[in-house]
């Protein structure tokens, strides 16, 4: 696969690695982006994961909440300029309102409520078509979590592409304190315990090749190798590392970092019981085009018919 320069460039931008580190790295893993970053991560260390959370795809998060119910919905567009645009932005709003209150199975299920808006009508997927007729752009619902286990709820949206909605018990600044630091630190679970096994096997495999990568390097370079033993423990300890830092309640909090989390909840007298966290885009490749050899493929294919 050829490795052209706008991949290289959205890497780099994913990963903060030079240049050409970056298009090593997309040669090796044969144009598989989320392999290129993990090849960054063994040569360059946590570096390169540092902006790995930027995405691309555009869209916005819209959470309703209503006592103890409420839903939080993704819905994507094609370009940035939809996202501020008040249709798009109420069918956005009208559906997580319908989630709440429905709980539809799906999103097949989530079109076929009723509602009207701009004229179109009578169910939520005829405006969206309706919409995309009168707008231009393609838009579609992605996601949504609807909330009813009888938990309080705290929602926090962070412009429009962040949001995030807190199950919890006590009081509710807390809550919504935990709901920002979620979308300012980004954990993946509650507890070391609850990271999935996925994810534990990730980085475990991203430590072992950085240890491994160490020990060539000191051969090569004749210098003293770790033992078995002493690798196996930077490994664990790595792995150890990482649980904490994506961890919920082991984090240091956002407003006062000496202490963690579960820390402050405690002194509040808060239990958080599950939070979910929706960012824009999140996991979804967007097209990007290499406009110079577009350009030259124009030309060449001009030239070949002239």
């Amino acid at each position: 696969m050829a490795i052209t320069a706008s991949m290289v460039a959205e890497l780099r931008a994913k990963t903060d690695a030079p240049m050409m580190e970056c298009k090593k790295a997309l040669t090796e893993a044969g144009g598989d982006m989320v392999k290129a970053e993990e090849i960054l991560r063994v040569k360059l260390g946590s570096k390169a994961g540092k902006a790995a959370a930027r995405v691309t795809a555009e869209g916005v998060v819209t959470a309703s909440i209503n006592g103890n119910t409420g839903a939080l919905l993704e819905t994507n567009c094609e370009t940035d300029f939809v996202t501020k645009n008040d249709s798009f932005l109420a069918l956005a709003r009208a559906a997580a309102e319908l989630i709440a209150q429905h709980n539809p199975a799906d999103i097949d299920a989530l079109g076929a409520l009723a509602y009207s808006q701009d004229g179109f009508g009578p169910t939520l997927e005829d405006v969206r078509k309706g919409l995309i007729g009168k707008i231009g752009e393609n838009m579609s619902f992605r996601r949504f979590k609807r909330f009813s286990g009888g938990n309080k709820l705290a929602s926090y949206l962070h412009g429009t592409r962040i949001g995030v909605v807190v199950e919890f018990d006590g009081e509710e600044t807390a809550a919504k304190d935990v709901a920002m630091h979620v979308a300012a630190m980004k954990p993946v679970a509650l507890t070391s315990a609850d990271v999935s096994p996925e994810l534990v096997a990730r980085e475990r495999s991203v430590a072992e090749a950085k240890a491994a990568e160490d020990k060539a390097k000191a051969i090569a370079e004749g210098k003293p190798v770790q033992s078995d033993d002493i690798v196996a423990k930077r490994v664990e300890g790595g792995v150890q590392k990482y649980l904490k830092e994506v961890s919920l309640f082991n984090q240091p909090f956002v407003k006062n970092d000496k202490q963690t989390v579960e820390q402050m909840l405690k002194a509040a007298g808060t239990t958080v019981k599950g939070f979910t966290l929706y960012v824009v885009g999140e996991g979804i490749e967007k097209r990007t085009d290499d406009f110079a050899a577009e350009v030259a493929a124009q030309v060449a294919a001009a030239k070949a018919a002239a």
